[in-house]
């Protein structure tokens, strides 16, 4: 007699085959169809869980990850998280340096996982940035600590990989064909380089817009304050070199704020900031696009590490200046172009 017990699979084997729902509460044009890509259905609640394992892939494969090591790992919380999992169940250390600017919960969530949080308190002197405070400490811990590794995600070619034999591939199998426009925030560049790499691969002509943060470096832009954790960047990674998306669209930290709360009034989808910046950027689009289009938007996370932030209506105010009233009028001035139901496609 056959045995009919599940197969049984370890968590990090769940990562990848995310959902990708079709958006039409959040969508003002008849003419444009808008779609989700929901990371938040990772193991972990981000797309980083896809970097971090193919990064520790990666690492094991060539050598540079044994028994013993100490991962080391600037991040601004999700990569964190989705490496603190990875090196508990492989037995490893992992010690993630982190700015103020991080959730609270996912500093506790990391320290759930046995992972080390290192705060820079400072910002570079030279910079004024946090990031570039952040590689610095890297480097000092992964000098003082004997068998320590830094994976790099910021250079680290396996971190496109990543999203190009899953993230983009999965979107194409899902909708039927590839989307004519695609919205990806960007930091390290690993998502965007990645779906790129296999938009050219298969000879789509899909328009990827790069949604970045205001007083980001990237893409040549203008250094400035971010209060957001997530996208933008104070120092340009080696992967963005080579990413050339069909224009870059930059947003400020309110209009981010506005739109995940958008999001989540008109769709129930509560993103993190960096959606809340790529829903703003596409709804500034739609208007652009050709009747017939479809457009794919890539959350990178949820937001419920976002809650005493993006959600929390004393500290927009205390943070940006804004009242809770003038932030209501203003999402409630999106959701009032918006109408229709929204659907599942996949799960």
């Amino acid at each position: 007699m056959t045995d009919a017990r599940p197969t049984q699979v370890g968590f990090l084997n769940t990562l990848g085959n995310t959902p990708l729902v079709r958006l039409d509460n959040v969508n003002p044009s008849t003419d444009v169809t808008l779609w989700g890509k929901l990371e938040q259905f990772n193991p972990g609640g981000s797309a980083k869980d896809r970097t971090a394992a193919a990064l520790v892939e990666a690492a094991m494969a060539n050598g540079t990850l044994t028994d013993g090591a100490t991962l080391v790992e600037s991040s601004s919380g999700n990569l964190g998280i989705a490496l603190a999992r990875q090196a508990l169940v492989n037995g490893w250390g992992f010690r993630c340096v982190v700015d103020p600017r991080v959730n609270r919960a996912t500093v506790a969530m990391m320290e759930a996982l046995g992972a080390t949080v290192e705060f820079v308190t400072e910002p570079d002197p030279e910079t004024g940035d946090w990031l570039v405070a952040r590689r610095k400490k890297v480097r000092d811990l992964v000098d003082s600590i004997p068998g320590a590794v830094n994976l790099d995600q910021y250079s680290n070619r396996a971190a496109r990989r990543a999203h190009s034999e899953g993230t983009m591939r999965e979107i194409v199998r899902d909708l039927g064909r590839a989307p004519d426009w695609l919205f990806v925030a960007v930091s390290t560049t690993g998502t965007i380089g990645g779906c790129a790499d296999y938009v050219e691969a298969i000879g789509a002509d899909t328009r990827i817009v790069g949604v970045d943060a205001e007083g980001s470096v990237l893409f040549g832009g203008k250094r400035g304050d971010r209060h957001l954790p997530g996208f933008g960047a104070g120092a340009v990674p080696d992967l963005s070199l080579s990413v050339k998306p069909a224009r870059v669209d930059r947003i400020d930290d309110v209009s981010s704020v506005v739109g995940a709360r958008v999001l989540a009034a008109t769709e129930g989808i509560l993103p993190g900031a960096s959606g809340g910046a790529v829903i703003t950027a596409a709804l500034r689009a739609v208007e652009a696009m050709d009747p017939g289009s479809s457009a794919v938007l890539i959350f990178h996370d949820a937001g419920s590490a976002y809650l005493d932030t993006v959600y929390n209506d004393e500290w927009v105010q205390d943070t940006f200046g804004v009242a809770p009233q003038e932030l209501q009028r203003r999402v409630d001035t999106v959701v009032a172009e918006c109408a229709g139901p929204s659907q599942v496609v996949r799960n």
